[in-house]
């Protein structure tokens, strides 16, 4: 298949316990706006036609599952989740392995992103199309950033247009990060997210500027803040 024909395949894990947010129930079943987290996230992802199917990395027998309608969608899979979010995601790439080709796409995102907005993917998908490596949405800083010393005392002020926060969605070849993951973890290394294993490989991933709103729910106090932004966001039009 050349790389012009490339389908795209996305990794949704969702198999982490939340330990930030103090809850006994997952996250992405907790209710946002009158559903739950998952169904906000799984509906924008499944709005965008071009993505062939998603595999959810979780507890695949969960009850939650049984109140996010998504997951009935013809191209939803829930698959075995693994220890940390890597091996959930390896395990995604795994479950793909009879199906995609090498040049084909993978798009993993956070289940706990239900901020995303479908045009801000739509960029990124377009920014990539060609490109031999991937990339990810990144939004820029617009606070001032200190280099702090273990004593509490600021070292120096950093550059901040330098910086960036690195978000989800994140889109690789699927054999390169399949291959750079794997790599990462014979080292004993664990990747933070899946650009951090294309650059331990020595490879460039493109950065494409993704919205502030594309929050991720860690704390509780999260819930509110993303009810808010998503409020807005049906008043932008941008969803």
């Amino acid at each position: 298949m050349s790389r012009s024909k490339a389908r795209i395949w996305a990794v949704v894990p969702a198999a982490g316990i939340g330990r930030r947010f103090s809850a006994d129930t997952p996250k992405q079943f907790h209710q946002l706006n009158g559903q739950p987290v998952a169904q906000h996230t799984l509906n924008r992802l499944l709005s965008l036609s071009a993505i062939e199917a998603l595999f959810i990395p979780c507890d695949t027998i969960s009850s939650g599952w049984s109140g996010v309608p998504a997951v009935q969608d013809s191209r939803v899979r829930l698959i075995a989740g693994g220890e940390q979010r890597v091996h959930s995601v390896l395990n995604g790439l795994m479950a793909i392995q009879e199906l995609a080709s090498d040049d084909d796409w993978v798009l993993v995102h956070d289940m706990a992103r239900p901020c995303v907005t479908t045009e801000n993917i739509t960029a990124l998908l377009s920014a990539l199309a060609d490109h031999p490596v991937g990339g990810i949405l990144a939004a820029p800083i617009n606070d001032t950033l200190k280099i702090v010393s273990s004593d509490k005392y600021i070292h120096t002020t950093v550059n901040r247009d330098e910086f960036r926060v690195a978000q989800t969605p994140q889109m690789f070849r699927y054999k390169l990060l399949k291959d750079t993951i794997c790599a990462m973890l014979r080292d004993k290394v664990t990747p933070t997210d899946e650009a951090s294993a294309i650059e331990y490989a020595g490879l460039k991933a493109l950065v494409v500027e993704g919205r502030q709103d594309n929050i991720k729910i860690t704390r509780r106090e999260d819930l509110a803040v993303a009810a808010a932004i998503m409020k807005n966001q049906e008043i932008e039009g941008c969803v």
